[in-house]
């Protein structure tokens, strides 16, 4: 591939239409891609962005049995949020489609038969878990079990969440299926492979001729190839997917990663007919640079598997480069779904609009690029007010306020160059080299730090030249300041766009300018004197500690209910014998009186009628009932508890009460009322 490929076809990873975006599907895929696209784009580039929802799987049709849906509903739902989170978001994707839709069945289904009738597969009979209840085969989601690297007794068919390991439903230790909760029995089926193992070789040159790839990335597809590459199952015994079609598949789909990857060249030809272009310019023409972007969850079958396909087939390019991103955490947590541990992006969206420039900038400033990185809200709120707000903002802010100020809004042009004029404009000439070299080298925290510096130089030209004093004895002087202030303006507004969309619009809709391209950065007239602009209007508003503290107080909610939830009940208690229980004395009384207990945050003194006389009994339970709310009410006690001295007060007796998960108690209670001194048996 040369250095000026005539196209790109950029994708981003097909996202399962179970669920949400969140943050850390934005960081590791979705705004790297955009970031780089929107550059590719203000260079003058010819590219077709690519993405859409992946609707076929085991984790659409276990979530859509759990909402009571129909697939297909699950599915369509879940596209048109996400469609729309990322429209909202300003993520500019050419087409996002679905991989459900009618037309990529038949590319995907052209695409196995191609390969079928060219004898790629292996056709195998092997043993596979079957569900004797549901009636079916079990794909790997539909079993859980004990992990056995681990123990942990939930792993899933294909992976243990809690240890990372890849894993296959044979491998679990007491399987059980999700479908009816029985024990699957192993059962021979037919299965179409891939054999990766004699591809190896030729998998190996394509993977080693691209030494620039990212570290993370080489790394993991070197550890595959060197543990050996093995067949994979392109077919699964399923109802829910891409019906295989060959003869003698009844019951089977094709495996979700084999149409999945598919779903970019079919929205590719969605997009190209649209728009009245040839599709195969963009997957089979060798002038093409195809770029995938994904999560480190994916890297195995961009780099290894899809690519095995696209050699299998013959007609297409292969990735020039896969810059897949780490994981991004959450306030010292892995992201989950599963758990609710997310900060969901439509909820976002919903919650601070006109932000969306603010959650770019946070992720794309720590995002996960060669680590893992972790998103906190007072960073979130640290970076728009440090940054965006005081250097950013402050830079634009104080050119435009200046230009009103002293030249009613008019460009002024440049009179004579000082040496900090010529210092500042070859920097300012230099910065978008630098940042176009990072970016078309997929460091996009380095890139970005770079356009902060495009503000900082303007920040500090303005502190070193002082305008406000100078235009005292020398306007003249003030002109070429502020000329300059506004070239570096004009810039920014171009360099900040692929990160900062929404913040670009506005500097240039104040400035007067359209969205302009990339040849116009750092150059000392990318706005031309005599422009008229408009009023300086702030660019970021500072985000104040309460709203920071209203997010991190979701999450610790969220957290809260998770551990409720997972929590166990106590131990048996030693066992005893019948005439240990007959020893005790239960009865059911009616409460008369009840007061608080001075000095006492927890006890209650409560005053019972117990069917022969009134007895005081000591409760804990100040913190869960009021004195008012208990009177009245009929409660269980122990009756021949024998008395104890309470803060000064003798109790004779014990109410019973039940403790709930989250430490509250509730009242031990008759369903009916029961006359005083009866007794519990």
């Amino acid at each position: 591939m040369s250095d000026s490929p005539k196209r790109y076809t950029v994708t981003a990873a097909l996202i399962y239409a179970n669920g949400p975006i969140h943050i850390g599907h934005l960081a590791g895929c979705y705004l790297p891609a955009d970031v780089y696209v929107r550059y590719l784009r203000a260079k003058g580039k010819d590219v077709a962005f690519i993405s859409g929802t992946d609707e076929h799987g085991v984790p659409i049709t276990i979530k859509a049995k759990k909402e009571g849906i129909s697939p297909q509903e699950l599915v369509d739902a879940y596209h048109k949020q996400i469609k729309q989170s990322f429209a909202d978001f300003g993520i500019g994707f050419d087409i996002y489609s679905q991989t459900s839709k009618p037309k990529h069945h038949k590319v995907s289904q052209d695409f196995f038969k191609k390969l079928y009738a060219d004898g790629h597969f292996l056709e195998e009979e092997t043993e596979q878990l079957y569900d004797e209840v549901a009636g079916q085969f079990l794909a790997d989601r539909y079993v859980v079990g004990e992990c056995p690297k681990c123990g942990n007794e939930n792993a899933y068919g294909d992976q243990c969440e809690r240890c990372g390991s890849a894993l296959s439903p044979m491998e679990l230790k007491n399987p059980k299926s999700t479908l009816s909760g029985s024990s699957p029995v192993k059962k021979r089926t037919k299965n179409w492979y891939l054999p990766l193992d004699k591809m190896q070789p030729e998998i190996e040159k394509y993977v080693f001729s691209h030494p620039e790839w990212k570290s993370n990335v080489a790394g993991q597809c070197k550890s595959w190839l060197n543990d050996g590459l093995k067949p994979r199952a392109m077919t699964r015994d399923l109802d829910w997917g891409i019906k295989v079609p060959v003869e003698g598949a009844d019951g089977k789909v094709l495996y979700v990663w084999f149409d999945a990857p598919i779903g970019y060249i079919t929205f590719t030809q969605e997009w190209a007919e649209r728009e009245g272009k040839d599709w195969k310019d963009y997957w089979q023409n060798e002038e093409t640079k195809l770029v995938h972007f994904i999560g480190k969850d994916n890297i195995v079958f961009h780099c290894i598997i899809f690519p095995a396909m696209l050699m299998a087939h013959g007609d297409y390019v292969l990735a020039d480069n896969v810059p897949a991103n780490e994981f991004m955490n959450l306030e010292g947590d892995k992201i989950s779904t599963s758990r609710n541990w997310a900060v969901w992006l439509h909820e976002y969206l919903e919650e601070f609009p006109g932000k969306e420039d603010v959650l770019r900038y946070a992720l794309a400033s720590n995002a996960p690029e060669t680590k893992d990185s972790e998103f906190t809200w007072k960073d979130w709120q640290s970076k728009n007010n440090s940054e965006l707000v005081g250097i950013l903002g402050n830079f634009v802010n104080r050119t435009l306020v200046l230009t009103h100020k002293y030249f009613e809004g008019e460009i002024p042009a440049c009179v004579t160059l000082e040496k900090i004029d010529e210092d500042t404009l070859a920097q300012l000439a230099q910065l978008p080299c630098d940042i176009s070299k990072a970016l078309k080298n997929f460091k996009f925290r380095e890139a970005l730090a770079l356009t902060m510096d495009v503000a900082r130089l303007g920040n500090k030209y303005l502190a070193d030249t002082e305008p406000w004093k100078v235009i005292k004895n020398n306007p003249d002087r003030v002109k070429t300041i502020l000329n300059i202030s506004a070239q570096i303006t004009a810039t920014l507004a171009i360099v900040c766009e692929p990160f900062l969309p929404f913040t670009s619009e506005k500097i240039n809709g104040m400035l007067g300018l359209d969205k302009r391209e990339w040849m116009h950065a750092g150059k000392a007239d990318a706005l031309e004197a005599g422009q008229q602009i408009g009023e300086a209007t702030l660019l970021f508003e500072k985000i104040e500690d309460e709203i920071v503290e209203k997010q991190v107080n979701k999450l610790l909610d969220t957290k809260k209910k998770n551990e409720l939830e997972n929590l166990k009940a106590p131990a048996l208690k030693e066992e005893i014998v019948f005439d240990d229980f007959m020893k005790l004395d239960l009865r059911v009384g009616t409460i008369l009186e009840a007061e608080p207990v001075k000095k006492s945050k927890k006890l209650l003194k409560f005053l019972i009628d117990d069917g022969f006389e009134k007895r005081t009994i000591l409760s804990g339970i100040a913190q869960h009932y009021s004195p008012e709310e208990m009177i009245g009410k009929q409660v269980t006690f122990v009756a021949n508890l024998a008395p104890r001295k309470m803060m000064g007060h003798l109790s004779q007796g014990m109410i019973l009460m039940a403790e709930n998960n989250d430490g509250t108690l509730a009242l031990v209670q008759p369903d009916k009322k029961v006359w005083n001194g009866g007794t519990v048996s």
